[in-house]
């Protein structure tokens, strides 16, 4: 599994052609999911633990000491099958690393449920869809999480 960090002031899923938001965000982070087909518990638990454990985020002195549990953020998770995708060779991406969909939903749930079983409030885009992201990246801040 990748996980796509984005520290954020603020951001928003929605769905073309509707502007409306189906989710968002004020301070948090927005974490884009990328499913792999060998992707299995601990390393979702793993990540879990790492997405909200992870000390990102300004202390009073402004040193990055402090996680998203610590400040009280929100968080928003988005499926993002890109993610996956092979870019080594050639100049068009492939996709055949990525999981299959109906696996790659099952553990995508399975992520947002190890975070929300560990008290964090999630909102989410809709899997699968066409979706547009908006986001005001704070700092910029953006980490890449893999396991």
């Amino acid at each position: 599994m990748r996980v796509l960090l984005q520290r954020v002031t603020q951001a928003s899923v929605s769905l073309p052609p509707d502007p409306a938001p189906v989710a968002s965000i004020q301070q948090g982070l927005l974490a884009l999911v990328g499913v792999f087909p060998d992707d299995a518990t601990p390393a979702i638990e793993w990540l879990a633990d790492k997405v909200l454990g992870l000390r990102i985020f300004a202390d009073e002195d402004g040193a990055m000491n402090l996680s998203l549990t610590d400040i009280g953020g929100e968080l928003l998770v988005v499926s993002q099958f890109t993610l996956a995708a092979q870019v080594d060779k050639g100049r068009r991406p492939g996709f055949s690393s990525a999981a299959a969909p109906d696996i790659a939903r099952q553990r995508f749930d399975e992520f947002v449920a190890a975070l929300t079983a560990r008290g964090q409030s999630v909102q989410t885009g809709r899997f699968g869809a066409d979706m547009q992201v908006a986001l005001t990246n704070d700092g910029p801040a953006t980490f890449l999480l893999e396991r």
